[in-house]
């Protein structure tokens, strides 16, 4: 079913052409009128600022699968009891 969802929107977009585009632009305009440049700048910064906090989540990822957890270095003793040492005596 995703592919025919896909396809569907594939065709819809393909067939955007010049007029089309002019026709999307003229509604921005009315839309947005003399704000548009800051709407744009706007988007542009929210852009820059979202893939900037996915490289420090990455980035955080990453730092924490090179860690390891905390781990004994020494080597684990086995204690003998008491009286097993009296034993071996």
């Amino acid at each position: 079913m995703s592919e025919t969802c896909s396809t569907m929107l594939l065709a819809f977009f393909g067939q955007l052409g010049v007029p089309e585009l002019v026709v999307i632009g003229a509604v921005a305009l009315l839309l947005f009128g003399k704000r548009l440049p800051e709407v744009a700048k706007s988007m542009g910064k929210s852009i820059v600022q979202f893939k900037k906090g996915l490289r420090e989540v990455e980035q955080d990822i990453d730092a924490a699968a090179e860690e390891e957890p905390a781990e004994d270095t020494e080597e684990t003793k086995t204690d003998v009891p008491a009286e097993e040492e009296k034993d071996q005596a």
